[in-house]
């Protein structure tokens, strides 16, 4: 299957990263999965999970970024989650809630400079 060549309707540029990540949905009292990006943009994300989420599930999620001295913490809104290994492994694609302003531009210039070095 090739690189899809249609229109590229995303608001902000993605790049290829791995983050670990601890996530729960926001209105559960249970225990946090650990998870690993897969890519990243300012406004969300791509992670494997273990369960397949509903469009619109809200996730607590806390997560290091290597550019960040702290670990954060961020909701996100399940924008789709398909099965990639039946019952095992699930793509889950997150777009970010309320994420402050500073953060979100050195996320931006993460992605830009990742992008730009894989072009070179």
């Amino acid at each position: 299957m090739g690189k899809y060549q249609g229109l590229d309707k995303r608001k902000h540029p993605r790049a290829n990263a791995n983050f670990i990540i601890s996530y729960k949905i926001q209105k559960e009292n249970v225990n946090s999965d650990l998870s690993q990006s897969k890519n990243v943009s300012q406004g969300g994300m791509l992670l494997t999970t273990n369960r397949l989420f509903d469009k619109g599930t809200h996730l607590l999620m806390t997560i290091r970024f290597p550019f960040l001295p702290n670990k954060i913490k961020i909701t996100g809104e399940v924008v789709s989650s398909k099965e990639v290994v039946k019952n095992v492994i699930y793509e889950t694609r997150i777009k970010f809630f309320g994420l402050d302003e500073a953060i979100a531009a050195e996320l931006d210039a993460f992605v830009k400079n990742k992008i730009n070095k894989s072009q070179s």
